[in-house]
């Protein structure tokens, strides 16, 4: 398959805010599938350790559709600093690549 993959991670204040972007970039065809995890982090902010409850969603998506997916996250997210990172994909089961581009914009 001539095509590069990767998953798109962010994490969010939670449930609500989770479904409302992953509904966006499933509905808009930026991405094929879109996890949602609960847990917790630790983080330092304005000089201080936070603990906070959030949701990580790991976006399943084209590599050429990584700066859209980047540009709808950050237009949605609530933080000031949203966590955005690619982490390619070296290798996976051609149907499930097949289905991936299948369920996303080309």
């Amino acid at each position: 398959m001539d095509e590069s993959f990767c998953i798109v991670m962010t994490s969010v204040s939670g449930k609500e805010e989770s479904q409302r972007i992953s509904d966006a970039l499933v509905g808009e065809r930026l991405a094929a599938c879109v996890q949602a995890y609960e847990m917790t982090s630790t983080y330092p902010w304005n000089g201080e350790i936070q603990h906070d409850s959030e949701v990580m969603l790991l976006i399943k998506t084209r590599e050429s559709l990584y700066d859209s997916v980047a540009e709808r996250i950050t237009e949605l997210h609530s933080y000031d600093v949203p966590e955005v990172l690619r982490l390619p994909v070296s290798a996976g089961t051609k149907p499930y690549l097949e289905w991936v581009v299948a369920s996303t914009r080309s």
